[in-house]
């Protein structure tokens, strides 16, 4: 079987099992399997395929099919041009949560560029560590420290940050939200994608979602707040003076959310809109 013949008859299985974009898809595991950059696939459609390459790829089509995500079977995530290792015991990241990094290491470039003095960072529910980790890379004088209830979930992000030579710059914490924390940390930047989907909707969502990814790293509460009424609270404790709070949040979440930072004195000072022009970043600074 050539190349082509089996991007075309994979791509239609997966599309018969309901998988967005399935020839994407099957190109993206085949150039894994044959360890080639996908585009150099249209350069080799005439190319035999081994058996032994065929039986490797036929259990991932399969897993792909029953619908485990494509970064779970690959065992990696891109996220802001660098590779996550990903599993079933951290979310897999998400573009959406690029643009919140980019937005926490353009904050901390501009610091350091004022000579602002110390930039001590917290990325609250590190998960895969692809926060903590694209901060820590784009900005070397930063100090990271990244807090999870898992402790399966720290291992990965701990692997990520040696993959990525920060490990050095990036204090991983155990716990449950700020109590992880040593005493006397203030942080220059708070950052998070929390969990925001409410509890009775997590069953809705694609299966993907809601058989793979963990339970802890969706669940927001009834409401989906939860957590943004806990960062809030315990942010004012930790935060400097001048110091900024970055939060991605759910769609339709916007006005809760504001409400819930203002109403304890906070300044909004930006909601920014995703990709997709949602509404999808708080940025806010406690009031002087």
């Amino acid at each position: 079987m050539t190349v082509l013949e089996v991007i075309q008859r994979s791509g239609e299985f997966l599309a018969r099992k309901g998988v967005e974009s399935p020839r994407l898809q099957i190109e993206l595991m085949l150039a894994h399997v044959l360890q080639v950059p996908r585009l150099k696939l249209y350069l080799n459609f005439n190319r035999a395929v081994t058996e032994r390459e065929l039986e490797t790829l036929r259990g991932m089509v399969q897993r792909r099919g029953a619908r485990e995500p494509l970064q779970h079977i690959l065992g990696s995530a891109g996220f802001c041009g660098l590779e996550m290792i990903v599993s079933r015991e951290v979310l897999v990241p998400r573009p959406e949560t690029e643009l919140l990094a980019e937005r926490g290491w353009e904050f901390l470039q501009q610091r350091a560029a004022g000579g602002g003095g110390s930039l001590r960072v917290l990325d609250f529910g590190t998960g895969s560590g692809c926060l903590a980790i694209a901060l820590a890379v784009k900005v070397a004088q930063a100090e990271v420290h990244a807090i999870d209830v898992s402790g399966a979930a720290l291992e990965i992000a701990r692997q990520n940050a040696v993959r990525h030579a920060v490990a050095d710059r990036i204090h991983f914490h155990a716990g449950d939200g700020f109590a992880a924390l040593p005493d006397q940390l203030t942080f220059d930047l708070v950052i998070s994608n929390p969990p925001y989907i409410p509890s009775a909707e997590i069953d809705k969502l694609e299966p993907e979602v809601r058989h793979y990814d963990p339970r802890r790293a969706l669940d927001g509460g009834a409401d989906g707040l939860d957590f943004y009424r806990c960062l809030e609270k315990e942010s004012r404790l930790f935060l400097a003076q001048t110091g900024r709070v970055m939060l991605e949040f759910g769609d339709k979440q916007e006005e809760a959310i504001r409400d819930i930072f203002a109403r304890e004195g906070w300044i909004i000072e930006a909601v920014e809109k995703d990709y997709s022009r949602r509404p999808r970043i708080l940025i806010a600074r406690r009031a002087n």
